[in-house]
């Protein structure tokens, strides 16, 4: 289980992650040389292993979990043993997924390492890189159906995401219709997921509901908006989706009509960085992935050491206490 060594102020240190998929092995002993890389195996790494297993019963014990059995995990199963590498700051992110189900990356980590305070749901974005500048899409991969005070945790997440990567995030909550124009459940819900957004982070800037035209080009938004001045309307870069359906596809519709790259699901919510790869990616892809778990390890140290807390309460958690609806089985 390859752990990049996050600490190494190298620059080298994301190109090289490259070469820890056991295709490339030829080229580890070189890197082991320059100590970029530290490559541990579960099975034979007592040591760790020996202070994992207290932790890991602690953690688990209302489940039943005894030292045997944690042992046991942290042998045969590598979600096990980095989450517990996270937990125990041997390792400040996680990167998996080649060869595991999203629920089997997620899992550990949601038992674990747990979620950021006021954040009660995991979520993700996609980067698109498009011809005019990068936009966030967010969430196109984890919650189905999200509540008013989930969708709200998602934009005020995806802002923070937006941040981490020196993108001032101007953030869309997309519906059907633009502003007052309308009124309806789902424009409804939206509109109070917007107000609750901008309760949690206030700095940053939320509009919703707004339809997609409206949220990304200025002329369409100087008519919706009938010449009032908007800060998000018509340049928004963080567009937020009010469904899995409207996201999946918004994402993949527009990756396949414009040929973009689109990085992720990027991971967000959780006190740790972990972020899932597909089990049919490329090595561009677990390069692109470790990168962005690199970055969002190092924000979130920066973060933690201006002592920025969110704002976010119980209240806005929805209805939910635990990971996403449609993660809440992996616990």
């Amino acid at each position: 289980f390859p752990t990049p060594d996050l600490n190494n102020n190298s620059n080298n240190n994301n190109n090289n992650n490259n070469s820890i998929n056991s295709s490339s092995s030829s080229s580890l002993p070189s890197l082991l040389k320059k100590k970029t890389v530290r490559v541990v195996d579960p099975k034979v790494d007592d040591e760790t292993r020996r202070k994992m297993i207290e932790d890991l019963v602690r953690a688990r014990k209302h489940k039943g979990m005894t030292p045997e059995a944690a042992e046991t995990l942290l042998k045969d199963d590598p979600n096990y043993y980095g989450t517990m590498l996270l937990h125990l700051g041997l390792a400040d992110g996680m990167v998996s997924g080649a060869c595991h189900s999203t629920a089997a990356t997620m899992r550990p980590p949601l038992q674990v390492i747990r979620m950021k305070p006021g954040f009660h749901i995991v979520s993700s974005v996609f980067f698109m890189l498009l011809a005019d500048g990068v936009k966030l899409f967010g969430d196109c991969a984890i919650n189905v159906s999200p509540s008013t005070g989930e969708l709200a945790q998602i934009a005020a997440a995806s802002a923070s995401t937006a941040r981490a990567f020196g993108i001032e995030p101007r953030v869309a909550m997309l519906s059907y219709a633009t502003g007052d124009s309308n009124t309806g459940e789902l424009i409804d819900k939206v509109r109070d997921a917007t107000a609750k957004a901008r309760e949690m982070r206030p700095d940053d800037l939320f509009e919703g509901p707004i339809q997609f035209d409206a949220a990304v080009d200025p002329a369409v938004a100087e008519v919706k908006y009938k010449g009032k001045k908007n800060q998000v309307a018509g340049q928004a870069n963080t567009l937020i989706f009010p469904s899995l359906d409207a996201g999946n596809s918004a994402y993949k519709a527009v990756q396949q009509a414009s040929k973009c790259i689109a990085i992720g699901p990027i991971m967000q919510g959780l006190r740790l960085p972990v972020n899932d790869l597909s089990r049919g990616c490329t090595v561009s892809d677990i390069v692109n992935t470790v990168v962005v778990t690199a970055i969002q390890a190092q924000a979130g140290k920066q973060e933690a050491a201006r002592g920025v807390v969110n704002k976010a309460t119980k209240d806005h958690s929805g209805d939910s206490s635990t990971a996403s609806t449609s993660s809440s089985s992996m616990m």
